[in-house]
């Protein structure tokens, strides 16, 4: 492992995770959006992780831990943003200029499928992990200091 991998991994977490407090932001701006350009009520989105591969990762130890089968961990990266397209909520509300005409739903207006308390405890997880990562890179650039002044002695 290098010098800077920890700083490397811990950077993509805050990469990734700054993408998820924007789409969870823009799932709560839009919390009561009933028509959007494709039409229809606002769908909410979430973020897809994945790790950086390790296909090519190197293992500089004289062993490598059972739990580390394809070496050590290069970070996380996003895989997508997906819509969620579960139904939202409908409220009867015919004199909505997008109240539903003719169906079983008729006169009822579909508001976005958005939660604002669980998109707030997303946020605030979102927020966290970042600051965790944020704190790894404190600490390994307080060890690069600490060894470039054992260094200098």
């Amino acid at each position: 492992m290098g010098l800077f991998t920890s700083i490397n991994i811990a950077a993509t977490g805050m990469s990734a995770e700054r993408l998820r407090s924007d789409v969870i932001s823009n799932n709560i701006a839009n919390a009561s959006t009933t028509r959007t350009q494709e039409g229809g009520a606002f769908k909410r989105s979430r973020i897809v992780f994945e790790p950086v591969s390790t296909k090519s990762a190197q293992w500089n130890m004289p062993f490598v831990p059972s739990d580390l089968d394809n070496g050590p961990g290069k970070g996380v990266k996003v895989r997508e943003i997906v819509k969620d397209t579960s139904e939202g909520r409908f409220v009867y509300d015919p004199d909505h200029p997008d109240a539903i005409k003719s169906g079983p739903h008729a006169g009822y207006v579909e508001y976005p499928n958005v939660n604002i308390v669980n998109e707030m405890v997303d946020l605030i997880s979102a927020s966290r992990a970042y600051e965790a990562n944020s704190t790894v890179v404190e600490g390994a650039k307080s060890m690069f200091s600490a060894a470039l002044e054992i260094g200098s002695r």
